[in-house]
């Protein structure tokens, strides 16, 4: 099999999986990066409540919760209190994504976003639900620092190493040069012992 038709198979794979996880609200983050959960509301309606909220984390708190034209961080999980804020504070068109500040492994999860908006196209007093979920996948950073630390660790080591190695190398060829001088000392021939022809 030709292997210029395997790479672009396995490309093609690679752009379709990561195509359709993107389309299905997955999201993935290094720790301690600023992350963007989408969603959206219908334009020119008004939001009567905005729940950002993890099934896991529901009966301790949201993670953002907007009612009464305001946000209520009372009501928010103490993981995500002082984390969390609305991309766009006026929510112009439908625009009701948060930001959630300095990420890490723990925030992995489901996030739901629940809008509740007036109708205004309808009777007076229909509210209409919208949902939205978010994957988000926190890669950690710590690993990357604890290989970084060791990747470190093991250069000092080995120029610590090398360095001992080169002052061993210096002392011994230094008594080796040394002991080759002392013992290729010979006295010069005596000159005389050869008698003299007439």
């Amino acid at each position: 099999m030709d292997f210029s038709i395997v790479t672009s198979f396995v490309s093609f794979l690679i752009f379709s999986l990561t195509s359709a996880s993107a389309d299905q609200g997955n999201i993935t983050a290094k720790s301690g990066d600023d992350v963007t959960l989408p969603c959206r509301s219908p334009r020119g309606e008004a939001v009567t409540l905005l729940e950002w909220s993890r099934p896991e984390m529901k009966k301790d708190g949201y993670v953002f919760l907007y009612r009464d034209e305001s946000s209520q961080e009372d009501y928010q999980h103490p993981t995500a209190r002082g984390r969390v804020q609305l991309r766009d504070p006026e929510m112009k068109d439908g625009n009701v994504s948060v930001i959630l500040k300095n990420v890490n492994i723990n925030d992995t999860g489901t996030y739901e976003c629940r809008i509740i908006i007036s109708n205004t196209g309808g009777r007076d007093g229909d509210l209409v639900e919208a949902k939205n979920i978010i994957q988000l996948n926190v890669i950690g950073a710590e690993k990357k620092r604890g290989h970084s630390g060791m990747v470190v660790g093991l250069s000092v080591t080995g120029v610590v190493l090398l360095l001992l190695l080169g002052i061993f190398s210096f002392i011994y060829n230094r008594k080796r040069k040394e002991a080759m001088r002392r013992n290729s000392y010979q006295p010069p021939p005596e000159t005389g012992s050869v008698p003299l022809q007439a």
